[in-house]
């Protein structure tokens, strides 16, 4: 196949994203942002033709006429909700509650989170959850596993996993570091679980007839939800194979979706999460944000390492919460002086791998997302001209999380009400069998799909 120089050559099997050729007036600057953002070698070409993708979908933020966008899965959730005997059941990340109202009338870093759920409702959810429950409980079994790797001093730094494109970017450019990211399953993978395991058996429900569509600010979720081992529950439940969480909707289809039915969130009244999995601690919440995932799991490893509540430091974390695209700070938790890195943008991050490969500059702790100032950001977000909107989300999340009185995942009660009937204690044996995964190296993808 000819190289075409100026645009990116797109897989029509991609998950994330899709192209339309008409549109495209190859203009060239879904290759720029693919290359100088993410770090991704454009010139090389896997044995289909196309470029390596990682998902992410800031080809489709940058492309000026929609040649590129987010696959479209609305049909398949509408198909779901009109088969006699589903259940339908949405959970929403943590960075949406912040963006949803843009696409209404709102501001960048409002909280419509009630709006959003009624609209929600009224879309055909039967019931609605939080995944700020499972950003919580992914704390829980990250800073457990933290912990352990402070003290073999083993496999560090632990690199953060709420990324899709993140820990796929390792896989493919970095795979012998592959034993350093959190084997934690992401915070919608964990409350889809639960969704399957847990809430099912509560309720009395065969968990096949369970369809839960995750609603994310991101495109590469639903490539990661399509991964092989992202069946936990059916392996749990030992009832055939089926995907822990059967669609994910970007903020942009759930907008395209209800704005198709003439509705609007300003004339739909407020509605709260369904009780089961409706709490989220504002560690939870901050997950949206660059920083959030690192800040959040240093607070409850604060208390797992000196059985205190950690002090006011520990919460807004100033130093990992701004424009800057990579952030270092030193943090001292009991007999540990941890460094920690924050970084935004997958090609920043290849300083940090080559030094963490080469053991140069000894790190504890490296978050990365691959969109601006994290998922607020990511591709499925509200497309907005403005270039403050993922800064103002990021500061919507953090001014919410100082509103909150429940502000430590490990304070959370439906956390803890998981753990005593449930999983037992972080990372035990059930935890370690269902909340958690591994990963494999792809450098197989530059060369072949």
């Amino acid at each position: 196949m000819e190289f075409v120089k100026k645009r990116l050559l797109i897989s029509d099997n991609n998950p994330s994203i899709v192209f339309n050729a008409k549109k495209c007036i190859d203009c060239g600057l879904c290759r720029m942002i693919c290359k100088s953002t993410n770090g991704i070698d454009v010139d090389k070409h896997n044995a289909e033709g196309v470029a390596v993708c990682v998902n992410c979908g800031q080809c489709s933020v940058v492309c000026p006429t929609g040649a590129i966008c987010e696959r479209d899965d609305v049909d398949l959730v509408k198909k779901a909700i009109k088969t006699k005997g589903k259940v339908i059941v949405f959970h929403t990340a943590p960075a949406v509650r912040v963006a949803f109202g843009e696409a209404f009338g709102y501001s960048a870093g409002d909280n419509v989170e009630k709006k959003m759920v009624g609209l929600l409702r009224k879309l055909g959810a039967d019931y609605v959850f939080d995944t700020t429950f499972g950003a919580d409980m992914t704390v829980m079994e990250e800073a457990t596993e933290l912990v352990q790797r402070l003290k073999l001093n083993k496999d560090l730094p632990l690199f953060t996993n709420c990324c899709p494109a993140w820990y796929k970017f390792v896989e493919i450019y970095y795979p012998d570091l592959i034993n350093h990211i959190t084997t934690v399953r992401t915070p919608v993978n964990i409350t889809s679980i639960c969704i399957k395991t847990y809430f099912a058996s509560k309720l009395n429900i065969d968990p096949k007839n369970i369809f839960v569509v995750s609603i994310t600010p991101c495109t590469a979720k639903k490539f990661e939800i399509l991964r092989k081992e992202m069946n936990s529950a059916s392996q749990y439940n030992k009832d055939g194979e089926y995907q822990d969480t059967d669609a994910v909707l970007t903020v942009k289809e759930v907008v395209k979706w209800a704005k198709s039915r003439n509705l609007d969130i300003k004339n739909i009244a407020d509605s709260n999460f369904d009780s089961m999995f409706s709490r989220g601690s504002g560690a939870g919440v901050i997950f949206g944000s660059t920083g959030g995932v690192m800040e959040a799991t240093l607070r409850t490893a604060y208390y797992f390492i000196t059985g205190k509540r950690p002090p006011n430091k520990f919460l807004n974390f100033n130093k990992v919460h701004t424009y800057e695209k990579v952030k270092e700070a030193r943090v001292r938790i009991g007999e540990y002086n941890l460094k920690v890195v924050v970084i935004t943008g997958l090609d920043n991050a290849r300083k940090f791998l080559d030094d963490v490969k080469n053991g140069k500059n000894h790190y504890d702790i490296l978050e990365v997302m691959a969109c601006p100032s994290g998922c607020v950001g990511g591709a499925g977000q509200p497309k907005n001209i403005n270039k403050s909107a993922p800064y103002r989300r990021a500061m919507g999340l953090l001014n919410y999380d100082e509103k909150l009185n429940l502000r430590y995942s490990f304070k959370n009660p439906d956390v803890i009400r998981m753990y005593n009937e449930f999983f037992g204690y972080p990372m035990s044996e059930v935890s370690l069998k269902v909340l958690h995964t591994s990963y494999k190296a792809k450098q197989n993808y530059l060369t072949k799909e």
